[in-house]
């Protein structure tokens, strides 16, 4: 049996986890606890696609290229300059006797481990990819060890639909939890989701206000994203900022709250955002990174350097039941299902 969390796969350098490797080994033979999925379609997380129309200006063919070489280089999806992968949905092809998954061939899942981990091999050269869109049809196969997470896709909704609430359904489910957690010690519970159109920000808001928050606001950087949010309805307050400017961000949430916000969570997929998300928050309170583009230096230091007595928390993708919540608040939650749909037709 190998390591159940895929440290045979690992090519170079030697001693790493997957996620640190530069190289796995993507080879289609499972070992006893292993688990061989055949690849229907990636979905790169935010950051990384955006860094890599940035690069390639936009130009699909550049992107797509580009993504293939990552993938055969590495044996695994990892943009070199975000550190950051995506995930992906398949069907389950094949099944270690040892696998302690819960899966069966033939069930069709979405992966709840970041690409950067997961060893993954493209056969089709990606030619049914424009370049353009974070879903990327494809064929190959990917492996899931023993301590990776999936989910089955649920029957009633589109698998693109689930792949796109899936890929960032660790957002709503911390952000419920840090509310509640709050809510139960009889602390404030104002919130403010930065980046709350988006995917991870508007199910930020919706469990947000499931969990009971006492004011949600979302910021927003222009005025199509904020008639977006207004007519889903999903936060008290819609406002407009640059996430990049910390005078601007504070204002604009505590003009709308009445003070600063007792939990700020940052869901925007751009640099420099972290000295807002700071100011924005009230001492005592608690700021969560969701984006793959924050700087953990830049977020300490700037604490730091404003005195600020915050508590900040790393989103890492993580929370039992994840899945199950952000895929209900889809189901129940009108404003949710509606920009999730509108970003699809978009894409």
């Amino acid at each position: 049996m190998g390591s159940p969390v895929g440290l045979h796969r690992v090519l170079e350098p030697a001693g790493v986890l997957p996620q640190a490797a530069y190289r796995l080994d993507a080879s289609p033979r499972i070992g006893p606890d292993e688990v061989r999925v055949r690849v229907e379609r990636l979905n790169l997380d935010a950051a990384s696609f955006r860094q890599l129309v940035r690069k390639h200006g936009g130009v699909g063919a550049a992107v797509r290229d580009e993504v293939r070489e990552i993938i055969a280089t590495r044996g695994k999806m990892h943009n070199p300059v975000t550190g950051s992968g995506g995930m992906l949905i398949g069907t389950v092809d094949e099944v270690g006797a040892e696998s302690p998954l819960g899966l069966a061939p033939g069930d069709r899942v979405a992966t709840l481990v970041s690409l950067t981990l997961t060893p993954l091999a493209v056969t089709d050269g990606l030619a049914d990819w424009d370049g353009r869109t974070e879903q990327v049809p494809c064929a190959g196969h990917a492996i899931l060890f023993a301590r990776s997470i999936a989910a089955v896709l649920p029957a009633d909704l589109d698998p693109g639909l689930s792949l796109a609430v899936l890929d960032v359904c660790g957002a709503p489910a911390l952000t419920a939890r840090v509310v509640a957690e709050r809510r139960a010690a009889g602390r404030g519970v104002s919130v403010a989701v930065i980046g709350a159109a988006g995917k991870s920000g508007s199910l930020a808001l919706a469990a947000a206000a499931r969990a009971g928050a006492g004011g949600t606001v979302g910021v927003v950087p222009v005025p199509a994203e904020r008639d977006r949010l207004v007519a889903a309805g999903l936060a008290d307050a819609v406002v407009l900022a640059d996430a990049r400017d910390p005078v601007g961000v504070s204002g604009a949430v505590s003009g709308a709250l009445g003070a600063p916000a007792d939990v700020t969570v940052v869901c925007v997929d751009v640099p420099g955002c972290e000295h807002g998300a700071v100011l924005a928050t009230a001492d005592g309170g608690t700021v969560i990174f969701f984006s793959m583009a924050t700087s953990f230096a830049a977020a300490a230091l700037g604490a730091e350097g404003l005195a600020a007595d915050v508590t900040m928390l790393v989103g890492n993708g993580y929370v039992p039941g994840h899945a199950e919540l952000a895929l209900g608040l889809l189901r129940r939650v009108p404003g949710v299902r509606a920009l999730f749909e509108a970003r699809l037709a978009a894409d």
